[in-house]
C-alpha cells in the first residue's frame, strides 16, 4: 500500500493531546494507505513515548526523533514567542521537515491540539500532483479585525489567503528545490521579525503564491468570539490559540475531543489538568490574547516588517 508520512512536533506537556489526535486518526483512517507517524520531539519522556508507541496499531507506525540539540540556535527571544507569551522550539521543527526527510516528496504536518473525525488521506489526495503545498485559511485571523490587519499590513498577505500552519500538506520536494529552510534562516538571523505566530508568519511571507487552499473543513477552529457559525461535519478540528477543551468548558467541538480522550491512557491526567486550571491561568490567557491583538493592530508601525522589506526589494518570497 502507498505510505503517507504524517509529522507531529511535541514536547512532554502535549503528549496526552497527541495521543488523542492519534486515536482519532486511527479510528477514521482509510484502509487504503499505510501511515508513518513521525514525531519530532523536544524532551519527550520515555514513559510518554512508550504510551504513544503502544497506541499505534497497523496500518500506523510511529517513530520518534529528538530535535532540541540540533536547533538550539533558535533562541528564546521575545520576537520568537508563540501567542506573545512563551517560547518553544517545537513550533520551528516543521520548517526543517523537507530537508530532514529527503526520501519523501510530500507529507502531512499536523499540530497536536487536534482531533480528526475525517479520513486524513483525503487532503493528501487533494494536493497530489500540485507543486504547491496544501493549506487552509486561518479562520481566527479572518474573524479578528486586528489579526486581519496584521496579516495584510505586516506580513503582506491578504487575510483570506493567510494560512494556518497547524495543518499542511507539504510539498517537500518543492520546498527542498526552492531552498525554503535557507531562506527562513537567512531572514530570521538577519532581521528578527517581531512576530505573533513566528513559524506561521515566516511560512506565509515566504510561501506566498506557493500554496493551494484546501477545503476549510480540514482546519475547523472553535469560532473566535460569540455567535460564530459551526461546521456540521468537520473533518479535522483544531483547538487553536486558547480554545482548549482540556482547559475550559463550553469550547465548540469539545465533544469530539472528549470522545477520544476517554479512550486514552492519559484521560485521568487530562481531567486533573482541567480541574486544576486556575482562574489566574485563565486571566493570564485573556491578557495574552489582548496583548496579541494590541500588537497586531500596531505591528505595521515598526521599522522592519515582512511587507516593508519586500516593498523595499528584499527577497522574501520563494
Amino acid at each position: 500500500m502507498k505510505e503517507i508520512p504524517v509529522f507531529f512536533t511535541v514536547d512532554d506537556d502535549y503528549a496526552p493531546y497527541l495521543d488523542c489526535a492519534l486515536r482519532s486518526m486511527m479510528e477514521n483512517a482509510s484502509g487504503e494507505y499505510d501511515y508513518k507517524i513521525i514525531v519530532l520531539e523536544q524532551d519527550l519522556g520515555e514513559e510518554h513515548k512508550a504510551w504513544l508507541a503502544a497506541a499505534a496499531k497497523p496500518p500506523f507506525e510511529i517513530q520518534f526523533i529528538r530535535m532540541k540539540d540540533s536547533y538550539s540556535w533558535l533562541t528564546d527571544r521575545k520576537e520568537n514567542w508563540l501567542r506573545c507569551d512563551y517560547f518553544t522550539l517545537t513550533i520551528y521543527f516543521r520548517l526543517f521537515i523537507a530537508d530532514m526527510f529527503p526520501q519523501y516528496d510530500k507529507g502531512i504536518y499536523l499540530d497536536s491540539d487536534i482531533v480528526v473525525p475525517g479520513d486524513n488521506s483525503t487532503p493528501a489526495a487533494a494536493a497530489r500532483g500540485d507543486r504547491r503545498s496544501g493549506v487552509c485559511t486561518d479562520q481566527a485571523v479572518l474573524a479578528v479585525p486586528e489579526l486581519s490587519h496584521y496579516a495584510e499590513q505586516s506580513i503582506g498577505v491578504k487575510s483570506k489567503d493567510y494560512f494556518n500552519s497547524g495543518i499542511m500538506v507539504m510539498n517537500l520536494k518543492a520546498l527542498r528545490e526552492e531552498k525554503f529552510a535557507d531562506r527562513f534562516m537567512r531572514l530570521l538571523n538577519t532581521w528578527h521579525f517581531d512576530c505573533i505566530a513566528p513559524d506561521q508568519d515566516y511560512l506565509n511571507a515566504i510561501c506566498q503564491g506557493r500554496v493551494v487552499l484546501l477545503d476549510g473543513e480540514w482546519d475547523v477552529m472553535p469560532p473566535a468570539g460569540e455567535g460564530g457559525a459551526l461546521v456540521k461535519e468537520p473533518k479535522l478540528i483544531h483547538y487553536n490559540l486558547f480554545s482548549k477543551p482540556w482547559c475550559y468548558d463550553g469550547i465548540a467541538y469539545e465533544e469530539y475531543f472528549w470522545k477520544y480522550a476517554e479512550k486514552s491512557p492519559f484521560y485521568q491526567d487530562i481531567l486533573r489538568h482541567k480541574e486544576s486550571y486556575s482562574e489566574e491561568q485563565k486571566r493570564s490567557d485573556a491578557d495574552c490574547m489582548a496583548t496579541m491583538i494590541r500588537k497586531a493592530a500596531t505591528n505595521d508601525e515598526r521599522e522592519v516588517t515582512f511587507r516593508k522589506l519586500r516593498d523595499r526589494g528584499e527577497k522574501i518570497r520563494l
